[in-house]
């Protein structure tokens, strides 16, 4: 597991900044509706980004995350993977009583991509957004990755924390981001903990050595001592590989997205 359920995003609420966050629901191509929380900043910046979650899908901490990005000027969106198992969100249902395990399980690669899609297409419809960026958290790093794989998507980057890279243990069937490096067609960032007992630092490597190797513009970053999930407001003694990890979020965000004159141009 990634984050408890009382985790939060270890970034303090912007103080003046004006944002409007509310769950709506998307349909998928095949007509699969599912839930998502949707964050709109006041003042936009023109990017946006879809939030993949961890194993516990969408909880209180990717809402919180979403409205942080908001606040930021980046509008952001974070998905739920449980509708076609769970239903839809509402009320507590993925409070602390809702047990994920069974649903992580019936997770299906090609159903996420189905989902991504969905979410993607709302996204880039959005006014003023002419950028867009994924980013995912342990099993949703792994996503984030594949994602900027998916020609499809039209992503201008991809930001994974702590994502499995390597062949095997991926949920539902999805690829592996190492061997697929060649397929990314958009700028990684890999955001690793340098103490993640379950991503050692040679699958670190093995993935920056495969992006250097396929000639994709990316970032990999390891934190000495920092361990898996560390991005975590609990986690007060990894303040500064939280607060640099966010400054490396919005600045990769910023680097790639157009000015709103070049946009037009």
């Amino acid at each position: 597991m990634c984050f408890d359920l009382d985790s939060r995003p270890p970034i303090p609420p912007l103080a003046g900044a004006a944002v409007d966050g509310q769950l709506i629901t998307l349909r998928t191509a095949d007509g699969t509706q599912f839930s998502a929380f949707h964050a709109v900043p006041d003042a936009p910046t023109g990017a946006a980004i879809m939030i993949l979650p961890d194993v516990r899908g969408l909880h209180t901490f990717y809402e919180e995350l979403a409205l942080r990005f908001a606040e930021a000027g980046v509008e952001a969106l974070s998905i739920d993977y449980f509708a076609r198992s769970a239903g839809l969100k509402s009320g507590d249902n993925r409070g602390e009583s809702f047990d994920y395990q069974p649903h992580v399980g019936q997770i299906e690669w090609d159903n996420v991509v189905a989902d991504m899609r969905a979410a993607t297409a709302y996204l880039h419809a959005r006014p003023g957004v002419h950028a867009l960026f994924s980013t995912g958290f342990c099993m949703g790093g792994r996503f984030a990755y594949d994602s900027g794989t998916e020609a499809d998507l039209s992503l201008s980057g991809v930001i994974g924390f702590y994502g499995w890279p390597a062949p095997g243990g991926g949920r539902g069937g999805s690829p592996s981001p190492t061997e697929r490096a060649a397929e990314f067609t958009c700028p990684v960032l890999g955001l690793f903990g340098g103490a993640d007992q379950g991503i050692p630092q040679n699958v670190v490597d093995d993935f920056e050595r495969a992006l250097s190797g396929a000639g994709i513009e990316h970032d990999i970053v390891s934190y000495p001592g920092a361990p898996h999930s560390f991005f975590d407001r609990k986690a007060a003694e990894f303040h500064d590989a939280s607060t640099d990890a966010w400054r490396r979020t919005l600045a990769f965000i910023s680097d790639h997205t157009p000015r709103e004159n070049a946009a037009a141009a």
